[in-house]
């Protein structure tokens, strides 16, 4: 085999983000084709891609070179200006990793140009370069590199004495750049750099700047360059390349497009045997834990380990009966059996790190979570206080979290709390060294659905046109391109169809799919290291200014490096708030730790359905198996949490479970030795660990083997299954279970095995539910206030807390300047709203009213308010948001004559405030004696419709009322799905939701046809309503108005969200007249005068209709009794007949039968 004397050495990928569209993996079968024996990655001013491409090219036999084409600032790299002739404010310069002082420089470079640099783009300069080149190779890089932009402009002089000054910098490893798109001032510069090269003695190295992998993918990149700069393909100034010759070239085609420069050619390979840096995977670099002296990290974690079963274990079960010497004996073994493992796996410092942070947050009052994921299994984290559930009661297994005969990292997550996280992690910053600690990159990706939009805009295709189209495309993760064209009949019409829009986008989307987007920052994965990660790694600067390491969390375990997963769970924040309230308002001290587990009322609230708020347990589906399954004790917890999956809700498995917990269904255990195992699920294969507990009772699997099968049930690989069932069957043959059994008993692993969940997952997890119930159950208001406060920012929540607390009979009070905190507060077994939910209230106004009301008193009246607090910071538009929303109710005024008078008691205060100002009022207001000074204009209250409008308005919530409270019953007669619910639908279903207009965006269609987007509100949540113009010609009206309706519609369901495609919209009213059957009139007089009685004949013959009529009234036994009128006075039950009755009789005396 002939090896190709030509390398590419300038090449962009995928992590160009948005420039770069080649795929490292097919770039790299490209080049093993094409005979190549090396490669370079030369991405824009990063190095995300660098792990991957190394990793992948010693698989394929192809040696990487790893590099980056940098951006130079002209001068100083901090200078953040424009120049002042119009010249680049950054040159490009490709730097290639020789050795591993290279890799290092190259990542101080990288890193300092985003954290130091950053104008536009990462820049270095000069300086960093003379610092920090050793080990690398430059070249002089494309059209935007300083050499060739001097040589462009004319300016061969300046280019030579640029090119002498590389030359001093990188000696030897300096190389002018020619390269072979064929464009024609490329072509000039060629020429020039060839003379330069021979006058200074410098080589040259030949390149292809690639973008694109083929000549053909050249459109897809036009496109994709489009996405970037957020333009479309008929723009004519939009950034674009001038040719489509950037693409990975074979040698011929390089030496084609060069023939003069044939030396330039066979340099590549030169410059590739120079490249011979190795990256070092699997060497695990642990930071350094500081251990007294005299002790190791082994000795370390025995002391503390049994230090922590003596207080966990043993003193826990002081006086229990249950814990015999036996049981005794079986923990101690278990946990000198999992230290040995972690010591012979060389992991102690890892759960002394783990250890130490998590006991830095229990003495700094920061919530730590009870465990997450397989790390409850471990015995030693339990003593440790890493974990909080006691493994071996729950039979959850060490080998599920670690496996003894294959080492590999332990991964142990943490819950915080959501206000305590990032104190954790400045914790670990200052105790390893800020340089040793950053966050985690991640990177968005071009989905199915999103390519679609991406590419459709850019291609100008009419947005509703995308819109369907993109809409075509399965929601769901994994979905690709590929299988939705295959499946949707509509979309391959539209592929193979004759509109080229059309086929472009479908084929240009597939191109691009799956490219890498934009960058974002881990949501909990840190990384600590033993030195500075600039040697093992460069860094990131994200948008709020957070460093984060540039390689994603699988590839720095690639490296060696070792990641934490800190997490923020707002439910922990909940508890522990929750826990303070009830301290400060009774006097309780609650300890999570002696809760008991036996408490019949969490299980009775679950059982009931009555699980708003509690953690995992709150989504409608999930309340239907709570009732069905109606858990008694904290397995059946536990298992609900496995239970409510797709897989499980799929298959029977939830129904044989029910069933045998209720004694309706026989239990089938297989053979007597499989019941201890399966008895807690009632014969279901619930759990992981379940599988491999029967591998290990039935077929003598060791527990290391077992969890090989469990992963190999999980990955559903047929090589290995089918290893896996000969081993198996065998097994339990061998132990007298008959061949048919066991294949039966194989294939149940297989099937359920498949939706098998982590029990240690499902028991962690299972205690937080249990806790939130708890506090639930006997602590309702305080719980709900504290859950609340923490879903103050999500109005959808809010609203259904506000909705759950009305449910559960508890009051919400508007706010009150008077006995308001910031956040919601308990007063008198009440919620009072905080004044921090006030719109336009800063938080700087909410302390300065609260610290004048703690020091002077509470406020009398308005006006005293006005006088007592600072006018600057507590202005006119708080003042009229805090009276519309009830905040000064205590003073017995009606809100419409506070909001009136406003403006007096602001020029009364105003002069009062005004230290030169004569005041006429003396020392009156000063001493707080405002009494009688201000005068409310006298006018009537708001009616409750305008009065909910104002509160909606300054809070964005109704309280002391709702406009659907009055149609309760119609919308549970009318409508089949309440809009929290409506994410759990199955998309493209049919939904009728009831609500009122919250808001609503008026459109025009590319026909200039009107149409609108609305959002919708009910009692727990809103959503958006699309209303397309034939519908919205019918309902305008409707929209416009204030009055509850009935939306029928298809449902658009995505990632835990949804909106309604509306086919019609009524109003509630009129839909609830139309259906109206009867019509109920209450007499309250015993003896109904005949007048009075002729003169409601009257008005029922105004109106005739086919609604009957009823009369109830009181009978001489003073029993209630209902008439039935002739047919001859049947009704239409309008709005004008029920006024004229109720006229009539002086009260409120109809009533709608439906």
């Amino acid at each position: 085999m002939a090896i190709s004397p030509f390398v590419h050495l300038h090449v962009h990928t995928e992590f160009s983000l948005l420039d770069g569209a080649i795929r490292i993996n097919r770039m790299l079968n490209k080049a093993r084709d094409l005979e190549m024996e090396s490669a370079a990655i030369t991405d824009h001013g990063n190095m995300f891609g660098i792990v991957q491409f190394y990793d992948q090219a010693v698989k394929k036999g192809i040696r990487p070179v790893i590099g980056c084409e940098v951006y130079v600032a002209p001068g100083n790299r901090r200078e953040r200006s424009p120049s002042s002739d119009g010249s680049p404010n950054a040159y490009h310069l490709v730097l290639l990793v020789m050795n591993d002082q290279g890799y290092k420089n190259l990542s101080q470079l990288v890193t300092l140009g985003h954290l130091e640099g950053f104008y536009y783009r990462p820049r270095v300069d000069m300086e960093l370069l003379k610092q920090h080149n050793s080990g690398l190779i430059a070249l002089s890089a494309c059209l935007k590199g300083n050499i060739p932009h001097l040589i462009n402009r004319g300016r061969i002089e300046m280019a030579r004495e640029k090119a002498r000054e590389m030359a001093a910098i990188f000696d030897d490893r300096f190389y002018l750049e020619i390269q072979a798109n064929n464009l024609p001032e490329q072509k000039k510069i060629n020429k020039v750099l060839g003379e330069l090269s021979k006058d200074l003695s410098l080589p040259l190295v030949a390149t292809n700047d690639c973008h694109y992998l083929n000549r053909e993918d050249s459109e897809s990149h036009d496109v994709l360059l489009c996405i970037q700069t957020g333009k479309s393909v008929d723009d004519e100034k939009r950034l674009k390349f001038s040719s489509d010759e950037f693409f990975f070239k074979t040698a011929e085609e390089m030496e084609k497009d060069l023939p003069e420069f044939k030396e330039a050619i066979t340099n590549t390979a030169q410059v590739a045997n120079r490249c011979t840096f190795e990256m070092k995977f699997g060497e695990y670099k642990f930071p350094a834990f500081k251990v007294p002296e005299g002790q190791s990290l082994d000795d370390l974690l025995i002391l503390q380990a049994r230090k922590g079963f003596e207080r966990r274990i043993l003193k826990k079960n002081e006086g229990n009966n249950h814990f015999t010497e036996e049981v005794r004996t079986e923990y101690k073994e278990r946990l000198e059996f999992e230290l040995k493992v972690i010591i012979d796996m060389g992991f102690p410092g890892y759960f002394l790190i783990v250890a130490d942070f998590i006991e830095y947050a229990h003495k700094n009052d920061i919530a730590v979570g009870p465990g997450r994921g397989s790390a409850a299994g471990s015995l030693v984290a339990y003593c440790l206080n890493i974990t909080d559930v006691e493994p071996i009661r729950y039979g959850l297994l060490f080998e599920r979290f670690l496996n003894p005969s294959r080492i590999s990292m332990p991964d142990i997550d943490i819950d915080f709390d959501i206000h305590g996280r990032d104190a954790v992690i400045r914790y670990v910053s200052e105790k390893y060294g800020r340089n040793n600690v950053s966050q985690i990159i991640t990177f968005g990706s071009m989905k199915a659905r999103g390519v679609i939009r991406d590419v459709g805009r850019s291609l100008n295709i009419p947005l509703g046109e995308v819109d369907r189209i993109a809409k075509l495309v399965p929601e769901g993760p994994g979905v690709k391109l590929k299988n939705a064209i295959e499946e949707e009949p509509e979309l391959k019409a539209l592929e193979q169809g004759e509109n080229k829009s059309f086929k472009d986008l479908l084929r240009i989307s597939r191109d691009l799919e799956g490219l890498s987007r934009h960058v974002s920052t881990h949501a909990c994965g840190v990384v600590i290291s033993d030195r500075s990660l600039v040697e093992y790694l460069p860094l990131y600067k994200g948008s709020k200014g957070e460093i984060m390491a540039q390689f994603t969390m699988n590839r720095i375990e690639q490296l060696g490096l070792i990641k934490f997963d800190f997490l923020g769970l707002k439910t922990l924040t909940v508890i522990k708030e929750a826990i303070r309230i009830i301290r400060e308002t009774t006097g309780t001290e609650i300890s999570l730790e002696d809760l008991p587990l036996d408490d019949e009322a969490p299980y009775q609230l679950c059982s009931e359905g009555r699980t708003t708020g509690v953690f995992q347990l709150e989504s409608t589906g999930m309340k239907e198996l709570e009732r069905k399954l109606k858990p008694e004790v904290i397995e059946d917890v536990i298992a609900l949490m496995a239970l409510y999956r797709p897989g499980p809700l799929g298959s029977n498995m939830i129904d044989d479970f029910v069933n045998g917990k209720h004694g309706r269904s026989k239990i089938n255990y297989f053979v007597p030795k499989l019941e201890p195992i399966l008895k807690e699920t009632y014969g279901v294969i619930l759990y992981q660990e379940q599988v491999m507990k029967i591998a290990q009772v039935l077929s003598s699997y060791s527990m290391g083997e077992a969890d090989e099968l469990r992963k190999a049930v999980g990955k559903k690989k047929p090589e290995l299954l089918a290893k896996h069932r000969t081993r198996f069957i065998d097994g339990a043959v061998a132990n007298g279970v008959k061949v048919k059994l066991a294949r039966t008993l194989f294939d149940l692993i297989d099937k359920f095995g498949g939706y098998g969940f982590n029990k240690s997952h499902s028991a962690a997890y299972a205690m937080i539910a249990y806790q939130t119930a708890y506090l639930k159950a006997y602590y309702p208001v305080q719980f709900m206030t504290s859950l609340l406060t923490q879903d103050m920012g999500n109005q959808d929540k809010t609203i259904k807390n506000i909705a759950e607390c009305r449910a559960m009979g508890i009051d919400i009070l508007p706010p009150d300047v008077n006995e308001s905190q910031a956040d919601f507060s308990v007063v008198n077994c009440q919620i009072r709203f905080g004044l921090a939910a006030v719109k336009n209230v800063g938080i700087k106004a909410v302390e300065i009213m609260i610290e004048e009301r703690n020091q002077h008193g509470p406020y009398r009246d308005l006006l005293d308010f006005c006088t007592r607090v600072d006018g600057s910071k507590v202005n006119r538009r708080v003042m009229e948001g805090l009276i519309q929303c009830g905040a000064f109710d205590f003073t017995g005024a009606a809100r419409s004559r506070l909001f009136a008078g406003l403006d007096d008691a602001l020029k009364i205060c105003g002069a009062n405030h005004d230290p030169n100002q004569m005041n006429m009022f003396g020392s009156l207001a000063f001493s707080g004696d405002t009494g009688g000074l201000l005068e409310l204009p006298e006018m009537e209250e708001w009616d409750e419709k305008e009065k909910l409008r104002r509160e909606k308005d300054a809070l964005g919530f109704y309280i002391t009322g709702h406009p659907l409270s009055g149609f309760r019953d119609e919308i549970e007669k009318f409508s089949n799905c309440l809009i929290q619910d409506l994410p759990t639908q199955q998309d493209k279903s049919a939904v009728k939701v009831a609500g009122i207009v919250e808001s609503i965006k008026i459109k025009r269609t590319r026909k200039g046809d009107k149409m609108a987007s609305i959002q919708l509100e009910d009692l727990t949540g809103s959503t958006e309503i699309i209303v397309f113009p034939k519908l919205f010609a019918d309902v305008s009206i409707l929209l416009k108005g204030e009055g509850a309706l009935l939306v029928s519609g298809a449902v658009e369901v995505g990632d835990n969200t949804a909106k309604i495609i509306a086919n019609e919209i009524e109003a509630l009213e009129s839909v609830k007249l139309k259906n109206v059957r009867a019509v109920r009139l209450t007499l309250q007089q015993k003896d109904v005068p005949k007048n009075l009685l002729e003169d409601l004949r009257d008005i029922v013959f105004n109106y005739p209709g086919d609604c009957r009529l009823f009369f109830t009234m009181e009978s001489s036994e003073k029993k209630q009794v209902t008439i039935s009128a002739h047919n001859r006075f049947n009704v239409s039950p309008c709005g004008a007949f029920f006024q004229e009755v109720e006229g009539l009789l002086g009260y409120k005396g109809v009533e709608l039968v439906l």
